[in-house]
């Protein structure tokens, strides 16, 4: 039996209505995975929801689904950021995909003083982050920002929210899970770590935490996954 194919579409969701894809969720459907009209597959977004879907007409320019029942309502999700400073191409394509298994609500590239670059296709990271959406079954695809120096993403963070700042080498307490809708983000820092002085100027925010993620030296791209799993692993608590 084929699996069942999931497309994100950011348009309106709902029973009886005919939604049509973008050119290339077409080819995906129709030269990638061999579907037709009549076959089945899923449409979803972190709006409406998750339905399922008929195709009723497909070629190049475009695909028409029928959508049928909601198989998911939407819902609540973790309100944890990931910031974190590019490296190179893989691994920064990693720690996109990983970070959108695993919840990351969204996505901010910051440049630090140690980055390797500071330049990013946003929109290959955004059919990355969405690719990884519809594969692991999330509905919300996390948004991903354009690149910002680590001081205007600094001055930009919202009140409210907490911080907590991979910090290696250091004696700070280890990070620990909180609420998954509690607003929260972790800051991961490039090969070789954050330079004194920003480390210096980070704490003088009063909503930053320098916290630890173990004895060993990271790489950036495992840093990030590592840090977001053990900030996302506590049940939700709403």
């Amino acid at each position: 039996m084929a699996s069942i194919i999931r497309l994100h579409v950011p348009l309106k969701l709902a029973t009886g209505a005919v939604i049509g894809t973008n050119p290339a969720q077409a080819h995906y459907l129709g030269t990638v995975m061999r579907r037709r009209a009549g076959d089945t597959l899923r449409l979803f977004n972190g709006a409406d929801g998750e339905f399922d879907g008929v195709i009723e007409r497909i070629n190049r320019h475009g695909a028409d689904v029928a959508l049928g029942a909601r198989t998911r309502a939407p819902a609540p999700e973790p309100d944890c950021w990931l910031a974190f400073a590019p490296v190179k191409r893989d691994a920064t394509d990693l720690i996109v995909e990983k970070a959108t298994e695993l919840g990351a609500a969204a996505l901010h590239p910051v440049i630090t003083a140690r980055s390797q670059t500071a330049r990013i296709n946003r929109e290959r990271l955004t059919a990355i982050a969405t690719e990884a959406a519809e594969q692991c079954e999330r509905l919300h695809v996390p948004p991903v920002s354009e690149p910002r120096d680590l001081a205007q993403f600094l001055a930009d963070f919202p009140s409210g929210r907490r911080l907590f700042v991979a910090a290696e080498r250091s004696t700070a307490p280890p990070l620990v899970a909180l609420p998954h809708l509690q607003p929260h983000a972790l800051l991961v820092g490039p090969e070789g770590g954050f330079a004194p002085a920003e480390l210096d100027g980070m704490v003088r925010h009063g909503f930053v935490t320098l916290v630890s993620l173990g004895p060993r030296i990271l790489r950036a791209e495992t840093a990030a996954i590592a840090g977001l799993a053990r900030l996302l692993a506590a049940p939700d608590q709403g």
